[in-house]
């Protein structure tokens, strides 16, 4: 009996990443289900765990806190995507965005965006180690990560070269502002609740 020797592998296999336009073409062909919570992020499709009580109740009270102070003057979006660049398309739970006409045309891109909030329950350690960078490395000028079981925000500003630079913790009986808006006084409690 004979053996062939198999010829030895040159290359590890590699992971293939996807554009935005790619992954859009993907939910538009119904290969990517729309109403599944996927994000695309450094290129890589992540599933996103579903989201509990604490998380929907912690999004709907800033969506209510914030919608009336800031009507007419920015645009308060709920789980909408933000292109960062060409390989990452993630959907925080809150942006605040700059107000402009085409929205409907056009994506939000980093440019357009004020403020990211991230409540976060289960998905804490993936908003501060995975998406956290990508925000910072995009010029997104603050982000929240409303921490759920904690009951305080992780606020961070000022990124430079793909870090931020400042962070601050607001426990639940404290007061945040966003830095675009001033004026608009949250008490972390009442969007965190016990």
């Amino acid at each position: 009996m004979t053996t062939t020797a198999l010829p030895a592998q040159t290359a590890a296999p590699t992971r293939r990443r996807f554009t935005v336009e790619e992954y859009c073409a993907m939910v538009d062909a119904g290969i990517l289900a729309e109403d599944e919570r996927i994000e695309l992020l450094n290129g890589e499709i992540l599933v996103m765990p579903p989201i509990g009580p604490p998380h929907e109740s912690g999004t709907d009270q800033l969506n209510d806190q914030l919608l009336y102070p800031l009507h007419g003057r920015a645009l308060v979006r709920v789980q909408g995507s933000i292109m960062l660049d060409d390989s990452s398309l993630p959907q925080p739970d809150l942006t605040v965005l700059r107000r402009r006409d085409n929205y409907q045309r056009e994506r939000a891109t980093a440019a357009d965006v004020l403020l990211v909030i991230e409540v976060a329950d289960s998905s804490l350690r993936r908003d501060r180690e995975l998406k956290l960078p990508h925000y910072a490395a995009a010029g997104i000028p603050e982000v929240w990560i409303a921490n759920v079981p904690a009951r305080q925000v992780e606020a961070f500003s000022d990124p430079v070269d793909g870090v931020y630079q400042s962070r601050r913790i607001v426990p639940a009986d404290g007061q945040i502002s966003p830095i675009a808006f001033p004026d608009v006084v949250l008490t972390v409690g009442d969007f965190l609740l016990e």
